[in-house]
Parts: structure tokens; sequence; C-alpha cells
């Protein structure tokens, strides 16, 4: 076996190795979890919040943890163990839920400040390994995670269990996130500086081009008269309409050049001659994450935007997303 072949077959076993402990943590998804699940969600009820702790490797999972709770509105933070015993231990309150995180349940650090913390009355839970551990016997409950074996060859370094805890985070959020309603806009709200935010919480007539700015023409505007208003527009295509400004169809720079090739007439034709009907369309309340989809699976570059009344509202060109940050 060549070196190559060597360096593809270590990385396969790392990736098998992590993916058995992941299912091994997968399989304790039992009473154990939905306690868990409601003991977190309980305390985000009364006001409290999610505070993890933990050290090292773990320590690193907890803070990604804390993270993607709070954005999917589950109140969370992180505390240093070491930190917290110089002062961040003010950040507890009563009402808060203490989640300390170590596989070996046998961390110095993390076990010191747990007394202090459960002085001030607040609720523990461990993630660890065994409850029979030094962290799992301080914990008011333990949510139990052994893993076959770390893919380290010493079984030492912190890769299967810390892997398997990512994981275990994540469903974590996402269950909480169900069981509690949180929706897309939400989610949005959070994330308000983000092309994230952006895209679930405005719509298609928020990134729009409005009428007076589009290419709008009739059944009877010529190929000549059409590129013109195209070209004042800056837009890639003219929408089509009706006297009452309802959708009859849209004709593209695409659709000139196709034509152009063996039409020298094409300049005379009317737009009801060539222009393409049934043209894809989104609603002017749609999400833009619902307008990126429809871009993506249609293979698209030209979108015509219809209100409420059923007549166009406007034009989005997917060259305008970028420039919004959107894409």
């Amino acid at each position: 076996m060549d070196k190559k072949q060597n360096i593809v077959q270590r990385a396969n076993e790392v990736f098998n190795t992590e993916i058995d402990g992941i299912k091994a943590v997968q399989s304790k998804l039992d009473g154990a979890f939905v306690e868990l699940v409601e003991r977190c969600s309980d305390t985000i009820d009364r006001g409290g919040k999610l505070v993890i702790t933990g050290v090292g490797k773990s320590g690193y999972i907890g803070k990604k943890m804390a993270a993607t709770l709070s954005s999917v509105g589950n109140p969370s933070v992180f505390m240093h163990p070491v930190e917290a015993r110089h002062g961040d231990l003010g950040l507890l309150q009563k009402e808060d839920l203490l989640i300390a995180i170590s596989y070996s349940g046998e961390t110095e650090e993390l076990l010191a400040v747990l007394p202090p913390a459960k002085r001030l009355g607040v609720p523990l839970i461990a993630i660890a390994a065994s409850a029979e551990s030094s962290l799992g016997k301080m914990s008011d409950f333990t949510f139990e995670m052994p893993v076959p074996k770390e893919a380290c060859p010493f079984n030492l370094a912190p890769t299967t269990s810390t892997t398997a805890l990512l994981v275990l985070g994540d469903a974590l959020a996402m269950v909480l996130l169900d069981q509690r309603g949180f929706t897309k806009s939400d989610y949005g709200r959070r994330h308000p500086g983000g092309a994230i935010g952006r895209m679930v919480t405005m719509t298609a007539a928020d990134v729009m081009r409005k009428p007076e700015k589009s290419a709008l023409v009739t059944a009877g505007t010529t190929v000549k008269e059409t590129l013109y208003e195209m070209s004042r527009a800056r837009s890639g295509a003219a929408i089509v309409v009706d006297d009452e400004q309802r959708l009859l169809g849209i004709f593209t720079d695409g659709d000139f050049r196709r034509r152009a090739t063996g039409d020298e007439d094409v300049l005379k034709r009317e737009m009801s001659e060539v222009m393409t009907v049934d043209p894809v369309t989104v609603k002017s309340d749609a999400m833009v994450a619902e307008v990126i989809k429809v871009v993506e699976n249609r293979r698209i570059d030209d979108l015509v935007v219809i209100g409420n009344d059923g007549k166009v509202a406007g034009f989005i060109d997917i060259q305008d997303l970028p420039g919004l940050k959107i894409m």
C-alpha cells in the first residue's frame, strides 16, 4: 500500500470511528434525553438561561452549544470554570440551569467550581460518559454519553467524544426549537446583520425592482422598442403586460439572441410573437429564501413578482441580489 492509500485509509478509519461514536450516543436518546430537553425548556419558561461550562476541548464544544442554543431562541451562555472562580460565577441566577460538560467527569478545574455554584441554588446537569464519575455524583441529573473509543490511536485525545458531544448539542438545540415553536422569522430577527437574516426576514417585495424601474411593455410593442426599454431599465428582460398590468409573458436578452440568428426581421416582431408565455413568477410576499430556491431550482436569472391583486408588482434580476448582500 502506497503513502497516498495509507493516508486515505487512516482518514476513513477516523471517520468510521467517530460515526460509530455518534451512533452510540444516538442509542442513548431515550428517557434521559427527554429529561434533558424538559429541564432546559422549563428553565427558559421560568425566565432562566442555560449556562454551559467545561474545560479544554469540551469547553470549545460548550461554547458552540451555547451559541447555537441562543441563536434558536434559548438564552444560553458559556461560563469558563476558572474565570467563574474569579468573579464570573456572578452571572448565575437561581432561575438558571448549569450544564457541566466533561467526558471523564473528573476534570479538576470544572469540579472545583461546582460546589460554590450549587450553593447559589442553581440546579446542575452533567453531560459525561458515566453518572458514577465525580461530576455525575455531584449533579442533580446526568446524561450519559459514552463512546466506544476515541479516534486517537492512544485513545486519549478527545476526538470521537467531542464530535458526539457536538451532535448532541445540535440535537438538543433543534428539539428545543421544535418544542418551543421557534420560527424562521424568529431566527432572522436574531441574525439582523447577516445574509441569513436578510433571507428569512426580507420578502420579494423588498428586493424587487419596482415597475417604474423595470422594462414593462405590451403585447404590441416591437422587439426594437422592447430592447430600448430594456437598455433604459438596465435590465436583461422585459415583462409583457396587458392594459391592467397583468402578466402576459417575458422577453429576455437570451430570447433575442436566439431569435436574431435565424430571423432577419426580428426587430420588427411584436412581443406577442416572440415572448415566453407563462414565465416563472413569485408572490410579492414570498421570503427571499424562497426566491433563491426558485432561482437555483429553475436555473433562471429573471423573476416576475406578482402582487396579491394578481398584477405585476415588480421584477427580480438575480444580478441585483449580491449587491443586497443576499447571494
